[in-house]
């Protein structure tokens, strides 16, 4: 692994690689991994200044892109914890159509291959996976797919359930009809005004180039739903510490799914934090143990905790600030 800038590596297993990004840049100019099906996935990787005490991949969510969770993984590096991300496939700077996959197990699986390599590379640090929106979905699934691999799991507004008020019974027969004859139908795009109640939030979210701005089409509207079903499967099997953080009024991912979770889950440590408090009063702290890292360890984190904050009420405002290795 070849070191890009401080505090980064990358990994580019092909150095003369013709492929561009969607973004016209040569993907041997960027890091990147090269999944099952020969797409070229962007990556982040955030580098502590001294040895790492464990790993922290992050699975971002639908339409955006690992880039915005840079404070959040500057933060993880600070305390020693080696952070690393793609974008998705048909996400940010990684190959394929916006927001379009053939099956929704191809972001668990290069989720997987990601991961592995840097275990190969890192070989007995401890694992946690932390997922946001769509990502807590992919964080879910992959964490079930290796039951014993990960030492602990955060989910920020994760996507469990689908939103009664969307996935009324006619609007599934529906979409299943349409994804038959129109997949690529556009189905409206996401508002920005669910998005965040924090002004300076949101203006980041639809500026950014990066974050795709189009409609939400029927084929991955369909591959969400797949995915959803898969999750109720996987909950009863999930033995491993759980923190779930998620906003009362959440209007992109239905809040229910994380009681959900916690009621289905089989884990002995699970938390799930809930702000309900009104959007003026700003940041508030939480602090939560993860326990579960192996035993034996020597002088690695017999633990962590997470210290978290939110602009209530939002979507993308559970934002965690820190976790602390205790």
């Amino acid at each position: 692994m070849s070191s890009k800038g401080k505090g980064h590596s990358s990994r580019m297993p092909e150095e003369s690689s013709p492929k561009r990004s969607p973004q016209n840049i040569p993907y041997k100019d960027l890091p990147h991994i090269i999944n099952a099906d020969g797409q070229h996935l962007f990556c982040r990787y955030w580098k502590p200044a001294t040895a790492a005490r464990a790993l922290v991949f992050i699975a971002h969510g639908a339409g955006e892109h690992c880039g915005r969770y840079d404070d959040l993984a500057q933060r993880l590096t600070e305390l020693n914890l080696f952070v690393f991300a793609h974008d998705h496939v048909g996400h940010g700077q990684s190959e394929g159509d916006r927001m379009v996959v053939s099956d929704f197990h191809v972001f668990i699986r290069d989720s997987l291959q990601h991961i592995d390599l840097m275990k190969k590379d890192h070989p007995g640090l401890p694992v946690f996976i932390l997922g946001h929106s769509m990502g807590g979905a992919i964080s879910i699934l992959t964490a079930s797919e290796r039951l014993g691999d990960f030492s602990g799991m955060v989910l920020i507004s994760p996507l469990v359930v689908a939103s009664p008020e969307v996935a009324t019974p006619i609007k599934v027969f529906a979409a299943k009809v349409l994804n038959l004859v129109l997949p690529n139908l556009s189905l409206g795009s996401i508002d920005p005004n669910a998005v965040s109640r924090n002004k300076k939030e949101m203006e980041s979210y639809t500026s950014d180039p990066l974050v795709y701005h189009g409609g939400m089409k029927v084929s991955f509207v369909i591959q969400l739903m797949n995915a959803i079903a898969r999750i109720e499967r996987a909950l009863p099997k999930l033995t491993l510490p759980v923190l779930v953080l998620h906003g009362s009024s959440d209007k992109l991912c239905d809040i229910r799914g994380s009681y959900l979770l916690m009621d289905t889950v089989q884990s002995q440590d699970k938390t799930l934090k809930v702000s309900f408090f009104s959007w003026f009063l700003g940041y508030w702290p939480v602090s939560v143990g993860l326990s579960g890292l192996c035993e034996g360890c020597g002088g690695r984190p017999q633990g962590l905790t997470l210290v978290g904050g939110c602009t209530p009420l939002g979507h993308l405002d559970m934002k965690v600030l820190a976790i602390q290795v205790h």
